[in-house]
């Protein structure tokens, strides 16, 4: 984290258990600029909503889910509302029977509960007692999870990253392809084929992706399904209700009661 949170935090990051818990909380807006840390780690709030950026792609975390990192993984966690922290690192041979890819996967009952314990446990925790059990079943756990479809891929080309933070910084900017060609200073017919080769995603796929995320974060912050159709610029609410279950397997409800269930 930030410099002034680093010393806690190198106290868990070279603790001699495979799996150890860290919690801390964040104020409305707070990022610690992008950083790594030496070991895999699950990353989960119990309150609050947190966009974590990689070097190639960023990820929507609402509570209820959780962001597994590899070990070493340049990110940067923008807090979206205060936000309850709580992380699990993972020595090199807990990691390996988790995976070693980035993804967001949902959080259990009875995860959560594994993750809350485990922050409550000592950094030595016994290894015949209560800890070794916690961190078994925690493990076992995350290794049955699935993948959410909660990525963004970040162009990493330098003309479409300008085009990207625009449309980051104010997602119902409306222009048209050809407008946001000149902000590149590209072709039209470019800057569509720059967008497919470099994300997999058309240019209105992505931007529509990105405002449902934005929509996803506001209803998880206890926006009405209404405002979050107007975040994600839909006029009919039907219509954005349709393209948020096909992008994420929920209903503009359900996401709203993520917030309110933690």
């Amino acid at each position: 984290m930030s410099p002034k949170r680093q010393v806690p935090v190198a106290h868990f990051e070279a603790a001699s258990r495979p799996l150890v818990g860290f919690a801390e909380d964040y104020p409305d807006g707070f990022r610690p600029g992008m950083h790594s840390h030496p070991r895999a780690q699950l990353v989960h709030a119990i309150s609050g909503v947190m966009r974590i950026e990689l070097e190639n792609s960023s990820f929507v975390v609402p509570p209820t889910t959780a962001l597994l990192l590899p070990a070493d993984a340049n990110h940067d966690i923008l807090m979206e509302g205060p936000v309850q922290m709580r992380v699990l690192f993972l020595r090199k041979q807990a990691a390996a029977k988790v995976g070693d890819r980035s993804m967001v996967f949902y959080v259990s009952p009875l995860l959560r509960e594994l993750i809350l314990a485990a922050c409550a446990e000592p950094l030595e925790w016994d290894l015949n007692g209560r800890g070794h059990h916690i961190a078994e079943l925690a493990l076992n756990e995350i290794a049955r999870a699935s993948s959410l479809p909660l990525e963004l891929v970040l162009p990493s080309e330098p003309r479409l990253q300008r085009v990207a933070r625009q449309i980051a910084d104010n997602p119902s900017d409306d222009k048209s392809l050809e407008a946001w060609a000149e902000v590149a200073c590209v072709s039209g017919r470019t800057l569509a084929r720059l967008f497919r080769a470099d994300t997999g995603m058309t240019f209105t796929q992505w931007r529509q992706h990105l405002r449902l995320t934005k929509a996803l974060s506001a209803l998880v912050s206890g926006s009405s399904p209404t405002q979050a159709a107007q975040i994600a610029c839909f006029e009919s609410i039907p219509a954005f209700g349709s393209a948020f279950r096909k992008a994420f397997g929920m209903t503009p409800g359900q996401a709203r009661k993520l917030g309110q269930s933690n």
